[in-house]
């Protein structure tokens, strides 16, 4: 998990960062490097924040980790890292575009969870991602329809184009989000430098220019031992299995 403290001088450095950055980080176009609040719109509203089941009625402060939604069949799949999944993975809750207490696109609560065998069995770092199948509301609708969806995408380059990285902080109630280019860390992990991303933000999608998830928060040091390098898992053929399992089971129920 993300260390969840920082020292005040950084920390107040890092304010004024959220409050004084361009949000043409965005757009995937820089500037490069610079943390700043997501500007709510329908890229950042495919994003939430993950909460426990008893947190419905006060969703205010509650929040653990980020999740994401993506393309799938039956429209009902997000996807975070699976070290936010232990010890909790009963009846959480999915709250996409969340801010200051809110849940402008609803409260949706993730029934069942997919994690690969090799975090299941060892933990194993670079296995260190999972998918949630998302209750539908009554009348069918599935998350995918309120708020849209990323492609979940596989052996894609590292570093070939810029990601952005947008998450939740567990001290904020709006999420932050980082453009950058990642590098590889080894060849199944891959490493962002990106400030401020500390505990709550285990799980943020790493989404590419052309609107695809290629990485999730987690990984190496289950994300990070600092708030200002971040690591994900380089989605490859175990992701890819697990993907379509999650996508395959949830359009049967």
């Amino acid at each position: 998990m993300k260390p969840t403290s920082r020292p005040s001088l950084y920390a107040a450095s890092l304010l004024l960062a959220f409050t004084s950055a361009s949000a043409a980080a965005d757009a995937g176009t820089g500037p490069f490097g610079v943390t700043a609040f997501a500007v709510a719109q329908a890229s950042s509203a495919r994003v939430g924040a993950l909460f426990p089941a008893d947190r419905r009625a006060h969703l205010r402060g509650g929040h653990f980790c980020t999740a994401s939604v993506v393309r799938s069949p039956h429209r009902n799949l997000v996807v975070t890292a699976a070290h936010c999944l232990d010890r909790r993975t009963d009846g959480l809750l999915f709250a996409p575009g969340y801010r200051d207490g809110e849940a402008p696109y609803g409260v949706w609560k993730v029934g069942k969870w997919f994690m690969a065998e090799g975090w299941v069995k060892g933990r194993d770092e670079d296995s260190d991602v999972a998918f949630g199948v998302v209750e539908e509301r009554s009348g069918g609708e599935g998350v995918e329809e309120a708020v849209g969806g990323n492609r979940f995408a596989t052996g894609t380059a590292t570093g070939a184009m810029a990601v952005t990285v947008t998450g939740y902080l567990n001290s904020r109630e709006a999420p932050i989000s980082c453009t950058n280019k990642p590098g590889l860390r080894t060849p199944t992990q891959q490493r962002i430098a990106c400030p401020g991303f500390s505990g709550g933000t285990s799980g943020s999608p790493w989404v590419n220019g052309d609107g695809a998830v290629v990485g999730v928060l987690g990984g190496h040091d289950r994300g990070g031992t600092t708030a200002d390098v971040s690591f994900s898992v380089v989605f490859g053929a175990e992701a890819a299995e697990l993907y379509q399992e999650a996508g395959r089971v949830a359009a049967s129920n």
